[in-house]
This record gives structure tokens, sequence and C-alpha cells, in this order.
């Protein structure tokens, strides 16, 4: 999706981003111009945005904070033991945050993008 970020987090944006709805194609264009700023140390893979606000118009989500965009993690046993969020401030990317409900199966970056992969 883009060359300037990691690839884990553009890989799941491209992933949890619907090319079909009208506000993730407007955060998708924000996405060339993000950079992470910082990350979880605890090794999650959240990652915290910057973004030139001048460089690129908002997404229509309304003032203040809000989930842009989430999905549920599944693992290859239908087990689900997390969830990606993508939330927006004022429109503009903010952070992409990685949630584990549990302590039973390790939910990071790296997992995420495999578990929200189409099926072979």
């Amino acid at each position: 999706m883009t060359d300037s970020l990691p690839e884990d987090v553009a890989d799941v944006l491209d992933l949890v981003l619907n090319p079909d709805e009208p506000v993730h194609v407007a955060l998708r264009r924000q996405v060339p111009r993000l950079n992470v700023h910082s990350r979880c140390k605890c090794g999650c893979g959240t990652a915290y945005f910057e973004l030139d606000a001048d460089t690129v118009e908002p997404a229509p989500t309304g003032p203040g904070t809000v989930v842009a965009a989430d999905a549920q993690l599944f693992t290859e046993t239908g087990e689900c033991p997390g969830e990606i969020l993508v939330f927006a401030q004022g429109g503009y990317l903010s952070w992409l945050e990685v949630c584990s409900w549990g302590d039973d199966v390790e939910v990071n970056l790296a997992a995420a993008r495999h578990w929200l992969q189409p099926p072979s």
C-alpha cells in the first residue's frame, strides 16, 4: 500500500480498510503520507501515526476520535483471540491497535496479518 510505512502496518491497513466504503477510500488516500512515530512496547504491533494534515483531505468521520475500521481475528481453528482497530481523529488516521482478548493465543501484528488473509 505504501513504501513509507513498515510492511506489517501497511499490509494490515490494506486488509482492514475496505476499498468499497467511501470513508475507507478517503483514509486509504492518507496512507502514503503516514509515518509511524511510535509503537507499543509490549510487542503487539500497535502503531501510532504522524500525518501532515495539510497534504491530504480528511475522511468524513466527523469530529473527535472514532473507530474508523475494525476486524475480528480468527485463527485456523476458528478461535477469535482478538481484533484490529483503526482510529481516526478529526478525519485523519491516528493509530492502529492490536487487541488481544486473552492469554491463550499470542496476538500481534504478524499474526493479525496472517489471520486477515482470505483462506487459500
